[in-house]
């Protein structure tokens, strides 16, 4: 009996270390709101932001997105900042949005971004605190919803791309029906006709065209960043491999938003990592960028200077 039920405790321990996938910090900062007349300013109406950001907190912290067991380590790290700018009536508000995405790096206490995204246009939605955040990827139910989700889907697609090559399929497809279901709804944001919104950032991950690019990140973090404490010039080469991979996708469209955006999060940790490189591989990172991404030339001026 004393066996058994020990069993029973160790089965239960391990079952209540396992998590859902992400780890997620919500804020939602009101700020605009109450320092201009829309105001809703009352201390009734400012415990509409709080629950506003435990909501989301709720909704993806406690939401299973994928059929995989997380131990509680091993939790995405994520964030979302919601800049809110309007308030039309009590329920319906308009912002921009923040996300970021972390990945650890191997052997080491080291995080690199993943993602540090500002959606271009207003996100107009609404919000009641007394009914929940319904989701389905393929049946739209609100704006707020669906964009969270949608952003979920892309922050595991981008997670899993960079420890196994096209290891972000399943979640891109289910990106993909998000858009499809949330296009359909007539709700703006994801459709084909403006250049920078969420129908092209599922498509830069999902058109076979952008393929070099996916396999970029896994280049980029399994066999580069995750390697640098065992074989720090093979790492720095994979790294240049993944910065000639994206340079290929580049030449089907170099103004993809997905390129760009990999190149606003990675240009700082490229330079720390070439600086003490070797004058040739500074030259050869220094071209890619140059080709890659022009305007980002001038981050990268001091690996041109030998």
């Amino acid at each position: 009996m004393r066996k058994l039920l020990s069993i029973v405790l160790i089965l239960c321990g391990f079952l209540s270390a396992r998590s859902q996938e992400f780890r997620c910090t919500v804020t939602v900062n009101p700020q605009k709101l109450l320092t201009t007349t829309q105001q809703y300013g009352s201390e009734n109406d400012k415990k509409i932001f709080d629950a506003m950001k435990q909501a989301l907190e709720d909704f993806i912290n406690g939401r299973r997105w994928t059929n995989m067991d997380f131990q509680q380590q091993e939790q995405i790290e994520c964030s979302f900042s919601l800049i809110l700018s309007q308030r039309t009536s009590a329920t319906d508000f308009a912002g921009q949005l923040t996300i970021q995405l972390k990945r650890p790096v191997y052997n080491s206490a080291y995080t690199t971004g993943l993602l540090n995204y500002l959606e271009h246009n207003s996100l107009s939605f609404s919000f009641n605190e007394s009914q929940p955040l319904d989701f389905d990827p393929n049946n739209f139910s609100s704006v707020l919803s669906s964009v969270i989700g949608y952003y979920c889907y892309i922050m595991l697609g981008l997670y899993f791309d960079s420890f196994a090559p096209a290891g972000g399929d399943p979640f891109y497809q289910l990106a993909q029906q998000v858009v499809q279901s949330a296009s359909a709804s007539g709700s703006s944001g994801w459709d084909s006709k403006h250049a920078r919104n969420r129908y092209w950032f599922m498509e830069n991950h999902t058109n076979s065209a952008y393929a070099s690019l996916r396999n970029a990140y896994y280049l980029y973090h399994r066999l580069g960043l995750d390697m640098m404490t065992r074989d720090q010039e093979k790492a720095r080469q994979n790294i240049i491999q993944s910065l000639q991979n994206i340079q290929q996708a580049a030449k089907t469209n170099p103004g993809a938003l997905a390129i760009q955006q990999f190149v606003d999060v990675k240009i700082q940790e490229i330079l720390s990592i070439f600086t003490p490189a070797p004058p040739a591989e500074q030259k050869q990172v220094y071209d890619l960028i140059t080709a890659i991404s022009p305007v980002s030339t001038v981050k990268v001026r001091a690996l041109n200077q030998k």
